[in-house]
């Protein structure tokens, strides 16, 4: 009989930002391969048709209203996500905004929106996270994966996004520095950084989207932007045991865009 050497039964996945785009393809990769899911997201009613859609898998869902700008917030769903499910051993910190100025522009206001969410938001959930799997292990329960959501901004600026890429920057460090600190118990942590995926935020605006796209496709070696669908092999692989000696790495997944140009 062959095996399933991506099994996640009896896992559980926290996925911030879960409830559409990058965040619901995290989470369905997860589900199809086995995993529980704790699903946090500000709107309950998106939510809800998350849970109802994952729930198709035969997996348990959790889902919650948490605003990841707020660490209390954060702190509290991280103890309510225990309460409901026991455990975590995967984290998917994929919660994020995006929004366009020029850096000679840049406010505050608009600086620290983003950063409230798409950085701290990712290192308090991880936080939690970490001191979770802390206790786990000090009590002979060794191990877990952390995931950031990345992005090409990593690599390549990005005009009228410097903020974003501010962000993205630091997770990716902070990847590497909790991937050192974190090995000793058996926690992981990688980035996986995605190219440009067509999702009702790259969509927005549709004309812009479509423009992206086609530019693109255009660029990328195999021909066309990517999917949510695109990013669950790579988040199954990093939640599962086959990757236990895969740390402190940056997966990109863009189609090959950013090494063809």
């Amino acid at each position: 009989m062959p095996e399933n050497l991506f099994d996640l039964s009896g896992k559980v996945a926290l996925i911030t930002g879960a409830n559409s785009g990058l965040g619901f393809g995290y989470a369905r990769g997860l589900a199809r391969a086995g995993s529980d899911i704790i699903l946090w997201g500000r709107r309950a009613d998106r939510n809800e048709e998350a849970t109802h859609a994952l729930r198709q898998y035969g997996v348990r869902v959790f889902a919650d209203s948490v605003d990841v700008a707020s660490e209390p917030a954060i702190v509290a769903g991280f103890a309510r996500a225990l309460d409901a499910m026991g455990r975590v051993d995967t984290l998917v910190a994929n919660a994020g905004i995006a929004t366009q100025i020029a850096f000679t522009d840049m406010d505050v206001g608009t600086y620290r929106k983003l950063i409230d969410v798409n950085l701290d938001g990712a290192v308090f959930a991880l936080r939690e996270t970490a001191r979770h799997m802390k206790v786990r292990a000090e009590a002979g329960d060794p191990g877990g994966s952390l995931i950031i959501c990345g992005s090409g901004s990593i690599f390549q600026g990005v005009p009228t996004m410097a903020h974003y890429g501010i962000a993205k920057g630091a997770l990716n460090s902070l990847a590497k520095a909790l991937a050192a600190e974190l090995g000793p118990i058996g926690v992981r942590c990688n980035v996986i950084a995605p190219g440009f995926i067509e999702t009702e935020m790259t969509f927005a605006d549709p004309a812009i989207g479509q423009m992206l796209s086609d530019m693109v496709a255009a660029k990328a070696p195999l021909g066309r932007a990517g999917k949510p669908a695109d990013l669950e092999g790579a988040v199954v692989y990093l939640a599962s045991d086959m990757a236990a000696y895969h740390t402190g790495d940056t997966l990109v997944i863009d189609g090959g865009k950013l090494f063809a140009n």
